[in-house]
């Protein structure tokens, strides 16, 4: 046998490990998610209370404690078709092999990497569609579960709230058995978004992340690129190596229509503004008629929320960034399990959870289903639970807008109630080389709380192990 090929109980191992970690993500525990009447709600800058299910969109708003702004408030059903029209990407199996090794499933280590194939998807949804883009076929989702976004009637309004169910659909075949489709009927489920043009842009982002060798944003394609980062399929991944590997593949992407768009990763928790300009402007260099012309920078900034443990401190900066229209979300979880939070309500965060097994969709079909790639069931989390290693991510459209991003989260981050002294991390002018910085470096990080040389030290380790996947 050569050396490069693995011996014959590595490969049993594998096997084994790859059924067991199918059958362990593939049921999901009926759990219920509640939603209180009496608070708003945030997802990705938008603003939803529950108060009044009937109201319209502009009958109340939520005040933006940040910003001193009145924002446009929605009823509980705008956020369900809000949230539900997010791409949501989960662990998948059976797809084709991973190179150098016999994976077909990234179940049980590669929820890191789905979280940030999420802040990714979200970040092309709104350089391509606008943060307002409702995905046209949303209903057809959501009413597959009758129990799903159900109002939850109590005689106490302050106990008052809404209860949202997991999804128990696990592949289009199931979804066809449980609607009773006939066989003409089973790729009828998107008439309308078909000849959309939106659609069509939607279906397109969600092939870019599909998990194929071929795909330009999916799980083959980011294990190639982490192993610069001296990551392998099966190893553990934290956030701050997910956003290298993100503006890598973003970098190498040949679509035209990816050509207006970069990532930059902030450097030691500061973003140089200098090099972000610098993005905006080495877009329009690589732009051409028929990319969508906006000179857009994702920018994705490494971050620890204190030392061994999450710093409560925090809480109000990490709120007041999701409140923001232009953030895209926040790579980040609790120890041993990674999220994609996108939201908030009170002191809990609102997530989609990549820890869910769903079957190899192959999106090189000119209609494969969609329905695997939209979450009908929102999660919440105390903030108190976070691990404090996580990447934020923003989106500036244009230079002018990226001033304006620098204005309002300046705001956040210095919010007067905050008691922590040192900004969780700074905009800075010039370039990181004007101040020696290695712009190529991928992987320090450090506390905001400047902590002292030894716990530094292992937080630097801790960027290594974020997230002990077992």
């Amino acid at each position: 046998m050569k050396d490069s090929e693995p011996d014959e109980v590595d490969q049993l191992k594998t096997k084994f490990m790859s059924a067991w970690h199918n059958v362990k993500y593939g049921w999901v525990v009926r759990t219920k998610t509640k939603f209180s009447r009496s608070s708003p709600v945030f997802l990705l800058g938008k603003c939803y209370h529950f108060k009044s299910e009937g109201m319209d969109e502009s009958a109340s708003g939520c005040t933006d404690t940040f910003t001193n702004t009145q924002l446009i408030s929605g009823n509980v059903h705008q956020f369900r078709k809000d949230f539900v029209s997010r791409i949501w990407l989960t662990y998948r199996c059976e797809f084709p092999q991973l190179k150098g090794c016999n994976l077909t499933t990234d179940c049980g280590w590669g929820c890191t990497l789905r979280s940030g194939q999420m802040m990714l998807a979200q970040s092309l949804l709104l350089h391509f569609l606008g943060r307002d883009w409702i995905w046209a076929d949303v209903q057809q989702v959501v009413p597959l579960e009758s129990d799903l976004f159900k109002s939850k009637t109590l005689e106490s309004e302050e106990n008052a709230g809404f209860t949202f169910l997991p999804p128990l659909e696990k592949t289009q075949q199931d979804i066809n058995e449980k609607l009773d489709l006939s066989s003409n009927e089973k790729h009828s489920l998107n008439p309308v978004s078909s000849t959309s043009e939106d659609e069509k842009l939607h279906r397109t982002i969600i092939s870019w992340l599909g998990d194929n060798p071929a795909t330009t944003f999916g799980i083959h394609k980011l294990i190639e690129l982490g192993e610069n980062s001296g990551k392998r399929a099966g190893d553990w991944y934290g956030p701050a190596v997910v956003a290298h590997i993100l503006r890598r593949a973003v970098e190498e992407a040949v679509e035209p229509k990816l050509q207006g768009i970069t990532i930059y990763v902030a450097q030691d928790c500061t973003v140089y503004i200098g090099d972000v300009l610098e993005k905006h402007s080495q877009t329009v260099e690589r732009g051409n008629p028929n990319s969508s012309g906006r000179n857009a920078v994702v920018i994705l900034i490494p971050v620890r929320l204190g030392g061994e443990k999450i710093n409560l401190e925090y809480k109000e900066v990490v709120k007041g960034i999701l409140s923001l229209e232009f953030c895209v979300g926040i790579i980040g979880g609790k120890p041993k399990q990674s999220f994609y939070f996108l939201g908030f309500q009170d002191d809990s965060l609102i997530y989609m959870d990549p820890h869910y097994c769903q079957s190899f969709v192959d999106v090189s079909m000119e209609d494969f289903p969609l329905e695997s790639y939209h979450c009908p069931s929102p999660k919440k989390m105390p903030f108190g639970k976070m691990d404090p290693s996580c990447t934020i991510g923003l989106y500036s459209s244009s230079e002018y807008y990226f001033n304006q991003i620098i204005d309002e989260v300046t705001k956040v981050l210095n919010f007067p109630s905050s008691k922590e002294k040192y900004p969780l991390f700074t905009f800075s002018r010039g370039h990181a080389k004007d101040y020696q910085v290695d712009k190529h470096c991928t992987l320090k990080t450090e506390s905001a709380e400047q902590v002292s040389k030894n716990r530094m030290k292992k937080a630097e380790r801790l960027s290594y192990e974020e997230f002990v996947l077992l």
